[in-house]
């Protein structure tokens, strides 16, 4: 694991900082499972995490490592339940938070494919559950897409047979190199021990030249130290925050979870984007902080800001990592109620985001703070939540319709993890649609419905804007 994956897997001892995220995708029909189950082994073959579990060394003297686990079952993963007929959405989410509350079994891979049958109309749903060490959302559209058709058709037979040949033959390659002396303990411990030397030999090479050059160049001593400079008032903005969440109503934080779904047309975001000089994900966030606004005037805590946790993307389009993200807060306004005003001053602050010292520098901290004991990872980061009111993420998604295993997708959901914050609203586009996804803890948002009530009149007003302009 990357020195970021290895601190969400360490945290996790707390279970209120899990990090797994799922997606529900609702089907016009129940797909083929066997057909499913063919198409994730041609995932597992082509993307290897999904085939492995994880290996901790001793004494922490590396990273968790991946493994193949050569138990893997496809059963095990891929499974399918039903609701009693003809169930609703809220029953459908109800199922899915109860689902994806329970932790992954942590000697197996990390992830599950749920199909959920008994909807009403004959439609089903398929709940899709990943743990973020396998990959972030971005990776995981590109799992998403390595499951899905153009079409509805089945493939040719001996592409399926195909599939299967790969798996198999990878199955019997890693039993041939003795699987039991490779997993060994001894075997850990030996390459951890081999990455810790690797490793201090690195980052003491990084510190001898950053010495020596400027020992050579006295004259860029200033300069280094300005940098310098502007980089801990990043890093201050970004991981050392003090000052609490800015609204008392969102504190109280509890293991329960509740989704709920929401939908916006995208050609009315983009237009008002266009309309205001900014983007999209300005239109997503400005809609959301000015909805958790009416929502906390309502309940008679009214806040002129909230500071917001959203992921920024570091994936360039050949990145294979697993995970390339950066976590970062800022400070979004839920007032005033005029959405332009209230738009231009959201966009300003999401346009300083992407330009803080602290978004280039986070693999770098990561590598400083990960060998901390658990319990002083744990303990930093519920402080450092505490700090967040709630979440978003924007994802992008397809243009046109897709099929899973024969049946068509309506309409496809992500659901994020709030990482101890009272609610995440995360969105996928699908077919001019933006999909969000909320995942809420029940004790902070104790009115879900007054919720949704709020983001229809916050977005009615705010995409008012791009379709007056459009007109």
């Amino acid at each position: 694991m990357s020195a970021t994956e290895a601190i969400m897997w360490a945290v996790e001892k707390d279970a209120a900082l899990r990090s797994d995220f799922c997606n529900i995708t609702i089907l016009d029909r129940p797909p083929d499972l066997d057909r499913l189950k063919e198409r994730m082994l041609h995932a597992v073959a082509t993307m290897p995490h999904l085939g492995e579990r994880v290996v901790t060394p001793p004494l922490r003297l590396a990273p968790p490592e991946w493994r193949t686990d050569l138990a893997f079952d496809i059963d095990y993963h891929v499974r399918s339940v039903a609701l009693p007929e003809p169930a609703t959405v809220r029953d459908l989410l109800d199922l899915a938070a109860q689902l994806c509350a329970t932790p992954f079994d942590r000697s197996r891979p990390l992830w599950e494919f749920t199909v959920i049958e008994g909807l009403a109309g004959g439609h089903a749903a398929l709940l899709q559950k990943v743990h973020h060490t396998i990959t972030d959302g971005v990776g995981g559209l590109r799992l998403s897409l390595s499951i899905v058709d153009r079409r509805a058709e089945e493939p040719p037979v001996a592409d399926v047979q195909r599939i299967v040949g790969e798996v198999d033959a990878r199955d019997r390659d890693d039993r041939r190199h003795d699987p039991v002396r490779r997993n060994s303990a001894i075997t850990v411990a030996k390459d951890a021990l081999a990455y810790r030397v690797h490793r201090n030999a690195e980052m003491a090479r990084t510190a001898i030249g950053a010495g020596v050059s400027l020992a050579l160049h006295p004259g860029d001593a200033p300069r280094a130290i300005g940098s310098g400079l502007d980089l801990l008032g990043s890093l201050r903005r970004q991981v050392l925050v003090t000052d609490a969440a800015h609204s008392p109503l969102l504190a109280p934080r509890s293991l329960g979870r509740r989704f709920d779904l929401f939908t916006f047309p995208l050609e009315s975001a983009t237009a008002t984007a266009h309309a205001l000089d900014g983007r999209v994900n300005d239109v997503f966030v400005c809609g959301v902080a000015g909805a958790l606004g009416r929502y906390l005037a309502r309940m008679g805590q009214p806040v002129h800001e909230l500071r917001m946790a959203m992921p920024i993307s570091t994936r360039t389009a050949a990145d294979t990592a697993a995970n390339r993200f950066v976590p970062t807060r800022t400070l979004v306004p839920t007032t005033p109620k005029d959405p332009t005003e209230r738009f231009v001053i959201t966009r300003e602050a999401l346009r300083h985001l992407r330009g803080e010292r602290a978004v280039a520098a986070a693999e770098s901290l990561a590598d400083l703070i990960v060998n901390l004991p658990t319990s002083m990872l744990v303990a930093a980061t519920r402080t450092q939540t505490r700090t967040i009111d709630f979440a978003t993420s924007n994802l992008r998604g397809s243009p046109v319709d897709l099929y899973v295993a024969g049946a068509r997708i309506t309409e496809n959901f992500p659901i994020g993890p709030r990482g101890g914050s009272a609610v995440n609203f995360t969105t996928l586009s699908y077919c001019g649609v933006m999909h969000v996804g909320i995942n809420s803890d029940p004790a902070a948002i104790t009115d879900p419905d007054a919720l949704l009530e709020c983001l229809d009149e916050s977005f009615g007003d705010l995409l008012a804007i791009g379709e007056i302009a459009s007109a």
